[in-house]
C-alpha cells in the first residue's frame, strides 16, 4: 500500500508509482503500466509469493555502518 498525494496505491499500481519517482534506471519499470491491470496484479502476486525463495529471509533489518549511515538524509 502507497498513499501519495492523498489517494491510495495497492499492488502493482503502488510499485508503478514508486518506480516513477526512483528515476534512472528504475523509471524503465513504468512501461509496466502498458500492461492490463489484471496481468500487472498477477505478475505482483507472483513475484510476492516467491520472493523469499528468490532472495532469501533475514532474520533481522540491517543495520548500516557509520559510513554508509552518512549517506543518508537526516
Amino acid at each position: 500500500m502507497l498513499v501519495s498525494g492523498g489517494r491510495v496505491y495497492s499492488h502493482s499500481a503502488a510499485v508503478l508509482r514508486i518506480t516513477r519517482e526512483l528515476g534512472w534506471p528504475w523509471r524503465l519499470a513504468t512501461v509496466g503500466s502498458l500492461l492490463p491491470r489484471t496481468w500487472r496484479d498477477a505478475l505482483y502476486r507472483y513475484v510476492a509469493r516467491h520472493r523469499y525463495r528468490w532472495f532469501g529471509r533475514q532474520e533481522s533489518c540491517m543495520l548500516p555502518t557509520p559510513a554508509l549511515q552518512q549517506r543518508f538524509l537526516s
